[in-house]
């Protein structure tokens, strides 16, 4: 696995974004802030072949924003967002109706957006997973592929609309 590592330095324009925040931070211990970032790639190290060391590529910041109290939660609701889209996960019912786990459907604090999202999210996991085996498979006659390609496009038609093809919602 390739490590991550991030520079010191970040950009004057960072730096500028963060200047009003620093004396508040340092005067609250254990301070928290919010930001939405940018970071560029710098440098990379790769390993000769055989050796035991990782692969690193080394990052720099090189534009952040820091919202003010009002912009806060918009900024929130966007990384909740972003960590629901990113960790949604899911189970298949008997009738090939997806259900989303409890943990994905907490975050979605009920809104329906973040539940479609999930959902699809989840879907798209699960048939990309299934593909993946499929593709995996040796020895399989072309009827069997075109039948589990039938079945993959069944699921996301599922996923899609919520019926297979022919059968009504």
């Amino acid at each position: 696995m390739t490590n991550l590592r991030f520079d010191a330095k970040v950009s004057a324009s960072a730096l500028d974004a963060l200047e009003s925040h620093v004396r508040p931070v340092y005067d609250q211990p254990g301070a928290r802030r919010l930001f939405i970032g940018e970071f560029a790639a710098i440098e990379r190290t790769e390993p000769a072949p055989g050796t035991e060391k990782e692969p690193s590529v080394r990052v720099r910041i090189v534009g952040l924003e820091l919202p003010n109290a009002d912009q806060e939660g918009l900024v929130r609701d966007a990384q909740r967002y972003l960590f629901l889209q990113r960790t949604a996960h899911g189970t298949l019912d008997d009738d090939g109706q997806l259900e989303l786990d409890d943990t994905t459907l907490r975050l979605t604090g009920g809104q329906l957006a973040y539940i479609e999202t999930a959902r699809l999210r989840a879907a798209l996991g699960h048939w990309a997973t299934y593909a993946r085996r499929v593709v995996h498979t040796s020895n399989m006659t072309d009827s069997e592929v075109r039948h589990e390609l039938q079945l993959v496009a069944d699921g996301l038609t599922v996923a899609l609309d919520g019926a297979r093809d022919g059968e009504e919602r």
